[in-house]
């Protein structure tokens, strides 16, 4: 069965990094599109990120571009997200999705796993 395992969260400081993981298995993980989103207490999902299954395109909600950077190691079937200069409106559940294609889009997935906690703050 697809299982999507995120580590990496915790407490940073305002402009401080945290780097985040998700380890898949249970599928061929270098076919398919995969993305981070992310939901802050009391409002709704937000995609983050999300990358092609060979790694070729990259794309980034406004919010986190040019702070954020997804990328993938098919070899380790792991997807991260390097996040730099975070502030304190990035505080949420971060979670990491399967996409249902070799190719990203925004919203689309059909597996997540259960998330990682930042949180940012000083």
């Amino acid at each position: 069965q697809v299982q999507l395992v995120e580590s990496g969260g915790g407490l940073a400081q305002p402009g401080g990094s945290l780097r985040l993981s998700c380890a898949a298995s249970g599928f061929t993980f270098s076919t398919y599109a995969m993305s981070w989103a992310r939901q802050a207490p009391g409002k709704g999902l937000e995609w983050v990120s999300g990358i092609y299954s060979d790694g070729s395109a990259t794309y980034y909600a406004d919010s986190v571009k040019g702070r954020f950077t997804i990328s993938r190691d098919n070899a380790k079937n792991t997807v991260y997200l390097q996040m730099n200069n975070l502030k304190p409106e990035d505080t949420a559940l971060y979670f990491c999705a399967k996409g249902p294609n070799h190719y990203f889009s925004w919203g689309e997935y059909d597996y997540w796993g259960e998330g990682t906690q930042v949180t940012v703050s000083s």
